[in-house]
């Protein structure tokens, strides 16, 4: 298993470099040309929310972005250090149910949107010590597709 972790400071011109570094791992782990346009965009709307996410509350600790390659799959995690409303480390909601839930507001709720679109494998936590996007894409030579 293969890791790339990248942090970088909450401000929105790094996005872009996260999601060049994004795709260009996705690449190198076999994740099929055609899907790379939706792993860039992906990670570009859940590094956005992540700095917006940090900006708004005051944040100077680095937004995280770990991207792993496994033998089926490749997946990515971005993080942020805001606490969860009332969220335990445990608390987790997966696919469209994350987009859903009525504590989101405004931009964050359409971030998710978009990425829920764009991702089939998600997951989205949240907790004490802030949330979480893992979204996760077949790798070619992955036999489990559909």
């Amino acid at each position: 298993m293969a890791t790339v972790e990248l942090r970088f400071s909450a401000q929105p011109e790094h996005v872009r470099t996260a999601r060049l570094v994004a795709a260009a791992v996705a690449r190198r782990a076999g994740v099929e040309e055609a899907v790379l346009d939706e792993v860039r965009l992906a990670v570009g709307e859940a590094c956005s929310r992540a700095v917006g996410l940090h900006r708004s509350n005051g944040l100077t600790a680095p937004v995280r972005v770990v991207l792993t390659e496994e033998e089926k799959v490749f997946s990515i995690e971005v993080g942020d250090e805001v606490p969860g409303p009332g969220g335990g480390p445990g608390d987790a909601v997966s696919g469209i149910d994350a987009v859903l839930d009525p504590d989101n507001e405004g931009e964050d709720e359409m971030g998710l949107a978009v990425i829920s679109g764009l991702v089939d494998d998600v997951e989205v936590t949240s907790g004490e010590s802030g949330g979480t996007i893992r979204m996760s894409w077949p790798v070619s030579g992955s036999s489990d597709l559909p």
